[in-house]
């Protein structure tokens, strides 16, 4: 018996000492992964603070390596006009897609969630939903190209709009759907009961329950048409030309010019980053509602 109580506290201080070395073989893994994530934003802040002349050296230490400037901002400010227009093109793209992906997908997903189909069953449809996601987007490239020829809607903002809706269409179906099948039916069943219409109790009572996810959802395809890059590049050359291929116009006939890379790219990550800290809080609640559920 004495030997075991001297060996027990012995085990206890095993245990807080691999306990300790847990967390600090944690804390390391994230802090490499911190830095993994954050280097490529520290690359464009100190690439455009850095003169042409000096784009190639290794220096990534301002003041202590190089010397930082404005200049680049300054004559990109200057000469600017493009930019502005090809961010305001994608604000207009991401959004009127995400609008209507969410309109039109919400209601799929409701309708998914709270009714049974007999010809086409629901685990059907949800599949087709699905497969959407799996065909690669450049096998109907060609065929939305004709498309919008014949519509005369090339090199329009509404031709992209169309397009990234259809794509990120799914992500709203599926995403809602299984936050719509979360909710529980009682509540809409008690509304129907008082003379409640069917119409009335979704947009009443299951739409404000599911906020948080159509938050969620909504910056999820919005992100999703932000980055789009293959369709803009074939459906726009002029005026609806939105920033991502903006981006890869940086290319000059001595190279690319990796300031004007970077002082582009720090444009183009400001308006997301802005709204998802602004909708944060609905962004965690939505993407983890009903995970604890039993």
């Amino acid at each position: 018996m004495k030997q075991a109580a001297i060996s027990h506290p012995a085990v206890a201080a095993h245990r807080r000492k691999r306990l300790t070395i847990g967390r600090v073989l944690t804390g390391i893994g994230l802090a490499l992964a911190t830095i993994w994530a954050l280097f490529p934003l520290y690359w464009a802040v100190i690439t455009s603070l850095k003169l042409p002349s000096q784009q190639y050296t290794m220096g990534i230490l301002p003041w202590l390596q190089f010397q930082p400037t404005l200049s680049n901002w300054q004559s990109q400010i200057a000469e600017g006009s493009d930019l502005f227009h090809s961010t305001g093109n994608s604000v207009i793209i991401a959004v009127g897609s995400t609008i209507i992906a969410l309109s039109l997908g919400t209601m799929a997903a409701y309708g998914l969630a709270r009714f049974r189909y007999r010809r086409w069953k629901n685990r059907n449809i949800t599949m087709w939903f699905l497969s959407q996601r799996f065909l690669p987007p450049v096998a109907t490239l060609v065929p939305f190209f004709l498309v919008m020829k014949t519509l005369n809607l090339l090199d329009t903002q509404l031709a992209l709009i169309l397009t990234n809706a259809t794509f990120t269409l799914p992500f709203a179906v599926l995403l809602m759907r299984d936050a719509f099948k979360m909710l529980p039916d009682e509540l809409e069943e008690s509304a129907l009961v008082d003379g409640a219409s069917r119409l009335r109790s979704f947009r009443s009572i299951a739409l404000p329950l599911a906020a948080p996810s159509l938050v969620a959802t909504g910056i999820i395809c919005f992100a999703f048409a932000w980055n789009e890059f293959l369709f803009a590049l074939v459906l726009s050359y002029q005026h609806a030309v939105p920033v991502t291929v903006y981006i890869a116009g940086s290319q000059t006939t001595q190279g690319i010019a990796f300031w004007v890379v970077a002082e582009r790219a720090l444009v183009a990550i400001t308006p997301p980053v802005i709204l998802s800290l602004l909708v944060q809080r609905y962004i965690v609640r939505g993407l983890t509602l009903g995970a604890v559920k039993g």
